[in-house]
């Protein structure tokens, strides 16, 4: 009997099902460039150039639990001109008991996302323009869970985020969503938040709904951030639709309109006109908007346009 055979036999074994069982590794990236500019302002150089990296892993449990792992490496124009870790995550799917995902950096909450869900061809109303206050809702960061079950009932699927206390976060934070898709091309979806990352708690409700109909999609948003500093409070109200042109290519306008609960500043309004083509791997976009009242000042007016070609590989 030829035990160094029998050996090395079973180790091939072994081998090939340790082999079955392993990891699956994936890397994918993309490069952008921009020109960015706005009417009658200075914004120095307009160009700009964004590319990165990303690295994907995942494994199936003997369990039927499937692990992943995220990594995504980012160099873009910024201050220090460096290369760094722009996200990291774990995903755990558990099935029909849901999946569970710990954001280590550049995480969203379930609510943040809600803010503003209006449908556009590239930017939201209120972006590209400097100045426009910010109107966000929900905590996002680092280290922070979310959890998401969509086998309730068919159609709708249940979120909840929670981000740890630490030395700057006093207090834990919290959100909760839920997003309907019963109907045939109608999306609803509601979300609630609590977040302390600041030294005022903020209190966020979003509500908006999508109706997608042969190549059109319209939409309406409202989100309000309700925060513990006086006269700190916001309104957000957006509607949106697109058309697609063709396969390829799709256009659409977006309209805004923010309010602030001080008294000493103006709504702010905004509507932008956008497009994205896309070939391939290729995307060209391209979006004008214009915000009155910018930031909540009154008669600052501005128009800003931004040109973007994006490659996927």
């Amino acid at each position: 009997m030829n035990i160094k055979k029998i050996g090395l036999t079973a180790l091939a074994g072994a081998l090939v099902s340790v082999s079955a069982n392993a990891a699956e590794l994936s890397v994918t990236g993309g490069a952008s460039i921009t020109f960015t500019g706005q009417e009658q302002a200075d914004t120095g150089n307009g160009w700009s150039m964004n590319d990165q990296v990303t690295f994907t892993g995942s494994t199936e449990m003997d369990n039927g639990w499937t692990v992943s792992t995220m990594m995504r490496i980012d160099a873009s124009d910024n201050a220090a001109g460096g290369v760094s870790f722009d996200a990291r995550s774990m995903t755990i799917d558990m099935g029909d008991s849901g999946v569970l995902t710990f954001a280590g950096s550049d995480g969203s909450g379930v609510a943040h996302p809600m803010d503003d869900t209006s449908p556009n061809a590239k930017e939201e109303s209120w972006d590209v323009i400097t100045g426009v206050t910010a109107h966000t809702i929900g905590p996002s960061g680092t280290n922070l869970f979310n959890y998401s079950n969509s086998s309730l009932m068919d159609g709708l699927t249940v979120s909840a985020g929670y981000v740890p206390s630490n030395l700057t976060r006093v207090e834990s934070s919290t959100d909760f969503a839920l997003s309907y898709t019963g109907v045939e091309g109608l999306t609803v979806g509601m979300a609630s938040s609590e977040n302390n990352a600041a030294a005022a708690s903020v209190d966020g409700t979003a509500l908006n709904a999508t109706y997608a109909m042969d190549a059109f999609t319209i939409g309406v948003s409202t989100s309000e951030a309700d925060s513990e500093t006086a006269d700190a409070d916001t309104e957000l109200t957006a509607y949106g639709i697109t058309y697609a042109v063709s396969d390829d290519l799709s256009i659409g306008i977006n309209m805004s309109d923010l309010e602030h609960e001080d008294a000493t500043k103006s709504d702010q309004e905004a509507m932008a006109i956008g497009f994205s083509y896309t070939m391939g791997s290729m995307t060209l976009s391209g979006t004008h908007n214009a915000v009155d009242n910018v930031g909540g000042a009154a008669a600052t007016d501005k128009t800003g346009y931004e040109i973007g070609l994006a490659f996927a590989f």
